[in-house]
């Protein structure tokens, strides 16, 4: 249905066509993914604004990244319905409105609000330009078009906080918002000249209403339950119903999905082995990418001091790096075996971590900026790699549905990643803070030591002598929830490494032979007839 009018922008411009298309993709990407990640930075702002704690606040990450997970099933279904362009423009549309309540609002519901309408946005653009890379590129340089294509979908996210530190520096939170919606308008003018419309007269699909509503209320049973049960308490009856929802609408979508005829989500793509142990690749990459994001500005802001554009600063150095290599690495994608690449990647996104469990309180900046390098090294390699191979896996009819599922494992992995790391870090800190202070007892010549150094301090600064007890307990209090603030945000560090190389086992499925292509139940072949034609031959 897009085939058609893909010829006859070719036919327009020429071989050009794939650079206006390149840049019309990469600059959507950014205005949506630049949202996803400046917004962490302003998160300490904004809980100080409006009074509220780390419960509430990380759904600003986590709403816009669960809203974009769903949206990102929906693409197909809009895409066969109303072509590439109006679905471009719709979800432009969208992102602009969400942006603007988030901007202008005056409570955290509303802006939470608005973060959901932004990543609905976000959600149906990312699919659709990855199988528009996928088409106008060939089938030899499709590890360069998902190299590309990786430049937006990674290096946005990586200089979210740079940007948002400044704004926020400079200006105030309200500015955040505001900033992607210019470079939205302007994709959105580039996408009218360069996208291609809906073809022919054919009927529109059938919506899986039942498989949204299960979607919708497993993704969101589940992350309420994990929010709610550090707030809560784990056997809190609630939480035990949030769980129970969770686990229930799950089972019911994937069965659901398995038998419906016109599925959000085709099922029958994880029959390709290669195609499900790249989708449990992204879906760590996911978790580590927005993980990471959410928890390097939060960690060098509260436990190092670091200001809201210092902590944006430190992500250059990674972001620019990706940015370099991400292009290379896609044409490496095309010429050497693809799993090495991915594997070699994931050992480096987690050697990163595993170095951050090291960090305190006076880790230098470029120390810290150096392990940042490192992941990203690791992560340059991998994304356009594994997007490269999910797709090149699926038979050409598959390739659109293929995008959608695999964009949505990344998401998933993301929001419940994000959700985790806000749960395990809160729990982390409670479990060291109640051990540091258990062991401050009159019989610790440390503690003793300590509190008469801070009684020393305190008449120096003139504080009568009958309040030094008092202050230096205060002190004292305050100095142990630093301490175990920081030890809690390594445990979360190693988690994360170990994600990574548990990801490393999957990822010993992706040795395709170059230039095959997998079909789901056959062996793979040499040639790749059927990806080719979804490239409409544009050689």
């Amino acid at each position: 249905m897009q085939g058609e009018a893909i010829k006859i922008l070719f036919e327009r411009y020429g071989p050009r066509y794939r650079a206006f298309v390149t840049f019309t993709v990469i600059l959507g990407i950014v205005s949506m993914l630049l949202n996803a990640t400046m917004i962490n930075v302003a998160i300490p702002v904004i809980m100080g604004a409006f009074g509220v704690g780390q419960d509430t606040a990380h759904w600003l990450a986590t709403g816009y990244i669960a809203s974009m997970t769903v949206a990102m099933l929906l693409n197909d279904w809009f895409v066969r319905s109303f072509g590439m362009r109006a679905t471009y423009l719709g979800a432009m549309a969208i992102f602009a409105i969400g942006a603007f309540m988030g901007g202008f609002s005056t409570n955290i519901d509303v802006m939470i609000s608005g973060r959901v309408l932004q990543g609905l946005g976000a959600g149906l653009v990312q699919p659709l330009s990855m199988v528009l890379m996928f088409q106008v590129f060939p089938i030899n340089q499709r590890g360069k078009a998902m190299g590309l294509f990786g430049v937006g979908v990674v290096v946005a996210p990586t200089m979210g906080p740079t940007i948002g530190g400044l704004l926020l520096d400079g200006f105030n939170w309200h500015y955040v918002f505001f900033a992607s919606v210019p470079v939205a308008a302007l994709g959105s003018v580039l996408a009218w000249l360069f996208m291609p419309w809906r073809t022919g007269n054919d009927p529109k699909p059938a919506f899986d209403w039942t498989g949204l509503t299960l979607l919708v209320l497993f993704v969101c049973s589940g992350l309420i339950g994990l929010s709610s049960g550090q707030r809560e308490g784990w056997h809190a009856p609630i939480v035990s119903v949030y769980f129970s929802v969770f686990f229930i609408s799950f089972v019911a979508f994937l069965w659901w999905e398995w038998r419906t005829p016109e599925p959000i989500l085709q099922m029958r793509l994880f029959l390709n082995k290669q195609f499900a142990a790249a989708a449990v690749v992204r879906m760590a990459l996911g978790a580590g990418l927005y993980g990471t994001t959410y928890l390097i500005p939060l960690f060098v802001q509260t436990v190092q001091g670091y200001s809201p554009t210092r902590s944006g600063l430190l992500m250059v150095p990674a972001g620019l790096t990706m940015m370099l290599l991400m292009p290379i690495a896609g044409r490496l994608a095309d010429r050497l075996p693809r799993h090495w690449l991915i594997l070699g990647g994931l050992c480096a996104f987690g050697l990163s971590s595993m170095l951050m469990t090291a960090a305190h309180t006076d880790t230098p900046f470029w120390t810290f900026a150096l392990w940042l390098v490192i992941g990203r090294i690791g992560l340059a390699f991998v994304i356009p790699t594994i997007n490269a191979t999910a797709l090149h896996s699926l038979p050409s009819h598959l390739v659109s549905q293929g995008s959608g599922a695999v964009n949505f494992m990344r998401q998933m992995g993301g929001a419940m990643g994000v959700n985790l790391i806000a749960v395990a870090l809160e729990h982390r800190t409670a479990v060291f803070s109640h051990a540091l202070a258990g062991s401050q007892t009159p019989d610790n010549v440390m503690t003793r030591e300590l509190m008469a150094g801070m009684s020393t301090l305190l008449s120096q600064l003139g504080w009568p002598v009958e309040m030094h007890p008092i202050v230096a307990l205060q002190m004292l209090g305050t100095s142990l929830y630093a301490q175990a603030n920081m030890l809690a945000f390594r445990d979360v560090f190693l988690f994360l490494g170990l994600v990574y190389f548990v990801a490393m086992v999957p990822a010993m499925l992706l040795r395709i032979p170059k230039g095959a292509t997998v079909v789901p139940g056959a062996p793979a072949r040499r040639g790749g007839g059927g990806a080719k034609a979804v490239s409409g031959a544009h050689e």
